[in-house]
């Protein structure tokens, strides 16, 4: 890059991070959900490596997909943990760029999935911090609470033209 075009890049990293920008998150909260994800990789690691030291294939099974869910977390909130694996900011990158709603799918359905394998309070409480990340982000695909002066107008709005539909007739 030249000493002429100090702009250009600037203008690419704007153009990157405002998919991620314009989803209504405001920058303390889009930290508590990447904390809340990298404590809920924590306790899957520990409950599903607990999970495995037994004879029962299915908490096996559970505790094997619990560490599966432990580096999805990993991967897509802290890639920084996971810089052994090549493909980490990649995954990242694309994972920053779903909407809130779709994260909040993808986390959940991902921590339910070992609670239905081996229903045992190991799971529960191992997967409750990756299923409270999947809230966390669907709290914030729902909004920001409106108020109540602008809620009221919009009511008005809407019963003026039933009113004069009544008037009317």
């Amino acid at each position: 890059m030249s000493a002429v075009e100090p702009d250009a890049a600037p203008a690419q990293t704007n153009a990157s991070t405002t998919p991620a920008q314009d989803d209504g998150m405001t920058w303390w909260y889009r930290l508590l959900c990447r904390f809340a994800g990298v404590l809920g990789g924590i306790s899957c690691a520990i409950a599903g490596l607990w999970n495995c030291v037994t004879i029962n294939p299915m908490n096996i099974a559970a505790g094997v997909f619990m560490m599966v869910n432990a580096l999805v977390l990993f991967l897509c909130e802290a890639p920084f943990c996971c810089q052994f694996i090549e493909f980490a900011n990649t995954v990242a990158d694309k994972v920053d760029k779903f909407r809130p709603w779709q994260k909040a799918l993808f986390y959940c359905g991902m921590a339910l999935f070992p609670i239905f394998l081996s229903f045992t309070i190991t799971t529960l409480f191992g997967n409750a911090i990756a299923f409270a990340t999947g809230v966390l982000y669907g709290l914030s695909a729902l909004g920001k609470k409106g108020d109540g002066i602008g809620y009221a107008k919009l009511q008005q709005q809407k019963k003026q033209p039933d009113e004069e539909k009544q008037a009317g007739t």
